[in-house]
């Protein structure tokens, strides 16, 4: 085995090889809206279930030199976010989201998006997504390297959920009909291939 200590490592160094380990990971797609009412849309990897109760979604934001990036900024200012489920029906318009753009400027203009409004917040979803969480923010951590905050660490609890009819079966989600696609690393996402089950002890 080889033996890394990640204190010797750039940050750099340590995301391309935790990104390549870490997989599949589930990604987020999250709208937010600022105090100007710009709708900000942005894909997440670092992201997941916390608690089902109360229901918690996690997502972590990477600082750009020490700056939180628009999505959090707009979180922690209006505590409020819709979070959805990148399919492959989505993942083109999803990945166009990831484009380095002003604070002034919202991806939904390089998207065929289409906005939905929401029921318990007030930042629109997306209507293209077969999963919608509204959500408000449940609590904020930074994470620290030393004195420097390098990330937001969100925790989000779901008001409301919207499931696309073809995808919801009395209480389940059916996998195969959602699609959900994940992220790997650089320019790599994955379909969910072979299934199996391993019953529990």
């Amino acid at each position: 085995m080889r033996k890394i200590n990640p204190e010797n490592l750039t940050q750099k160094e340590n995301y391309k090889l935790l990104i390549g380990s870490v997989i599949p990971r589930p990604i987020a797609l999250v709208t937010t809206q600022s105090d100007d009412g710009i709708l900000n849309i942005a894909p997440f990897s670092f992201f997941n279930v916390v608690s089902s109760e109360p229901p918690i979604l996690s997502i972590a934001v990477q600082r750009v030199n020490g700056k939180s990036k628009d999505t959090a900024r707009n979180i922690l200012q209006n505590k409020e976010a819709v979070i959805h489920i990148i399919d492959n029906e989505n993942v083109e318009n999803a990945n166009q989201t990831a484009a380095m753009l002003s604070s002034n400027e919202s991806e939904l203009e390089r998207t065929t998006f289409n906005t939905v409004e929401s029921s318990t917040v007030a930042v629109p979803g997306l209507r293209e997504s077969k999963v919608r969480f509204e959500t408000s923010l449940y609590d904020a951590i930074e994470i620290k390297d030393g004195e420097s905050i390098v990330s937001d660490l969100l925790l989000f609890k779901v008001n409301q959920y919207h499931f696309d009819e073809s995808i919801y079966d009395d209480g389940y989600i059916n996998k195969d009909k959602l699609n959900a696609i994940s992220r790997l690393a650089g320019n790599d996402y994955a379909e969910i291939g072979r299934t199996f089950a391993i019953q529990r002890p």
